[in-house]
């Protein structure tokens, strides 16, 4: 298992853009698929991104397709969450998360997750 750490939120505009990052601590970090979800207020939290270890699959959300972009580099043992054209629903407390398994999509196939960092999108 790692540990992670997400942090880069804020408060921005709509139509603004902000960087996620996650880093991990740990063994084994390049060989584990990475995810960010999103939990908005009252909601339950939702996937937003995932990408293999290699970066080769990557999937997304429909609602954040086009605005987000999830990339790895695992000599730094880092996951970004690039989020562009954002909207007042986009405001959630995102989380990164890591999963031994290929295809990982829902909360169940995480294993670790971060502490979470807010997003804010104002109109």
């Amino acid at each position: 298992q790692v540990q992670l750490v997400d942090s880069g939120g804020g408060l921005v505009q709509a139509g603004g853009s902000l960087r996620l990052s996650c880093a991990a601590s740990g063994r084994g970090f390049s060989r584990y698929t990475m995810g960010w979800f999103r939990q908005a207020p009252g909601k339950e939290r939702d996937f937003v991104a995932a990408t293999s270890w290699n970066v080769a699959d990557t999937y997304y959300a429909d609602s954040v397709k086009g605005r987000f972009t999830i990339s790895r580099d695992n000599a730094k043992n880092m996951v970004y969450l690039q989020m562009t054209s954002l909207k007042p629903e986009d405001t959630a407390v995102y989380y990164c998360a890591s999963s031994s398994a290929i295809y990982a999509r829902t909360i169940r196939d995480f294993g670790s997750w971060g502490q979470g960092t807010q997003v804010t999108v104002s109109s």
